[in-house]
């Protein structure tokens, strides 16, 4: 028997994948934008609703209708994010109250969220962990580097991991054991992780200011992938830190070369506009960092040999940590 769960604010699916990969059963996902919604039916079998989760209690009637032991999800980061306006009173800062909303009325036995790293300054994020340690859940938090977690990029991102029915008074630090004891201390570089497959020894990523370089190496982790892709302008003049001065052999990189930066295999199916894409695509939590922390929770699991349901008392052995390939 394996875990079952559903994906919140789904998007095209990185969450998914990664979980899946790890050996969890998707039995459902939710997200609210067309685009990314017709992207994930392209690649998943179970069903994806539209459906606007800020409306927590009218969704609780349709999450419902599914049997799961975890939620995971990451809700809309842009109001928090650096490179949004960074004003949590934009709405969409809301959606993580949501999401805990729905997790302590559905009560999974654990629940998974993703954010941006500056969520934890915000007031929602402090009343969301009042919702969910107030349903009874311990509370583990982390930020990651995706770099550290089998991705070819630097990419810090918030995972709040939250068990049912551990002590509310401390938080879960066994299960924070193995979120940090297993990440990799040597960078990943782009070629560690495509080889030469790009067919480039430099590229163009479009900076948010002129004051930082735009030029990057393969053989470094790329920097964070974002849901803009511009071209190089004719007006770029070479940064001291550029990797190579601008030439014919310095390129962008296409849409579909930034999701394997996201670790989505070569078979995943993208289709749609180019600006929607590349959207989704930087929303996306990468693959193989879900599929880390879905290993972790695995292991931590198995090792501690927990009951997925504690009152059927079903017991679960779930596939043990190991790296990804």
């Amino acid at each position: 028997m394996s875990m079952k769960f559903i994906d919140l604010f789904a998007g095209c699916g990185g969450m998914t994948l990664g979980f899946q990969n790890a050996g969890f059963e998707a039995v459902a996902a939710f997200d609210n934008w067309d685009p990314a919604i017709k992207v994930y039916r392209a690649n998943f079998t179970h069903n994806i609703h539209k459906l606007d989760l800020g409306n927590w209690q009218e969704s609780l009637t349709t999450l419902n209708a599914y049997q799961f032991d975890m939620i995971i999800g990451g809700p809309p980061c842009q109001d928090f994010s650096h490179a949004g306006k960074r004003d949590e009173n934009l709405g969409r800062a809301d959606l993580t109250v949501s999401f805990a909303q729905i997790v302590a009325h559905t009560k999974p036995k654990w629940f998974v969220m993703e954010n941006v790293d500056r969520t934890v300054k915000s007031q929602r994020y402090k009343r969301a962990g009042e919702i969910l340690r107030d349903a009874g859940y311990s509370l583990t938090q982390r930020i990651l580097d995706a770099n550290q977690c089998g991705v070819p990029q630097k990419r810090k991102r918030l995972f709040l991991v939250g068990e049912l029915g551990l002590s509310i008074s401390m938080d879960s630090r066994a299960l924070a054991s193995y979120l940090d004891n297993n990440l990799t201390t040597k960078p990943m570089s782009v070629r560690d992780y495509l080889g030469d497959s790009l067919d480039v020894a430099h590229y163009y990523r479009h900076p948010r200011n002129y004051s930082r370089r735009a030029v990057f190496s393969v053989d470094e982790p790329s920097p964070t992938v974002r849901g803009v892709n511009r071209p190089i302008p004719g007006t770029y003049k070479t940064h001291p830190k550029d990797t190579a001065p601008i030439s014919e052999e310095v390129r962008p990189l296409t849409t579909l070369e930034r999701s394997y930066l996201q670790t989505f295999p070569k078979g995943f199916h993208f289709t749609g506009s180019k600006t929607d894409l590349e959207q989704m695509i930087g929303n996306a939590v990468p693959v193989k960092q879900a599929e880390y922390i879905a290993r972790c929770i695995s292991t931590y699991i198995a090792e501690k040999g927990d009951n997925l349901n504690p009152i059927e008392q079903k017991s679960v052995q779930l596939l043990l940590f190991r790296e990804s390939k």
